[in-house]
């Protein structure tokens, strides 16, 4: 069943309805990804064969068609949220999530711009991204905190505007490449147990580096 923007059941499109929606979709899609997503509503509009009327007849707000576009990506990421929420490890479960968070956030300029700016706006319609992310992240993090590896402090929220700002970072510095990892690691490092708790994991890195320096060299055997 379609959907309005606000997420209520909305009726069924006609088909040419359903034939501009697809195009819109596909044409903001393609226009995010080359100019980022304050790309020209208008030329999203003529690249799919209508008028700026019939966008906004489907899409009221830019950051509707943000939600509509980003859609299959959040679908992805809560799916991949509920494959881990059984690891082994589940602060390396938590890492490996947020670390697709930056990813996807990275993947379109602006995107981490818009999603830390409506992250507790739920009039917006980026609400339909960021609210089912967080609470994907909240039973992961839950987890985490559980296992003894993450402090109980730590809210989901400040993780999830974390790495959004990581992500901005990183698309502020095309250059380094290697800096939503480092940025990450470092973050996740901070907010992990105090050493002195019993039966503590290290936090490991987003990269696969599961080691801490910090207790290398407190522990040159290894042990």
């Amino acid at each position: 069943m379609a959907m309005s923007t606000a997420g209520t059941p909305a009726r069924p499109m006609r088909a040419d309805a359903r034939r501009n929606y697809g195009r819109l979709l596909a044409e903001a899609r393609s226009a995010f990804a080359e100019h980022g997503t304050d790309a020209s509503l208008e030329d999203v509009a003529r690249r799919a064969g209508v008028g700026i009327g019939t966008l906004y007849r489907h899409f009221p707000t830019r950051h509707a068609l943000m939600s509509a576009v980003f859609e299959e990506a959040v679908t992805s990421l809560i799916t991949r949220s509920r494959d881990l929420a059984e690891a082994e490890r589940p602060c390396a479960a938590l890492v490996e999530w947020l670390g697709a968070i930056v990813t996807h956030a990275g993947e379109y300029r602006g995107l981490a711009q818009a999603l830390m700016s409506t992250c507790r706006d739920e009039s917006s319609a980026l609400a339909r991204c960021n609210t089912p992310l967080r609470e994907a992240g909240s039973a992961l993090l839950t987890r985490a905190q559980e296992s003894g590896s993450v402090r109980a402090d730590v809210s989901i929220d400040d993780l999830m505007q974390l790495t959004n700002a990581i992500a901005l970072a990183a698309e502020q510095s095309p250059d380094d490449p290697e800096l939503a990892d480092r940025l990450l690691t470092l973050t996740l490092r901070g907010v992990q147990s105090t050493p002195s708790d019993k039966g503590r994991h290290p936090i490991p890195s987003p990269s696969g580096d599961h080691s801490s320096p910090a207790e290398d060299r407190a522990s040159p055997s290894g042990d």
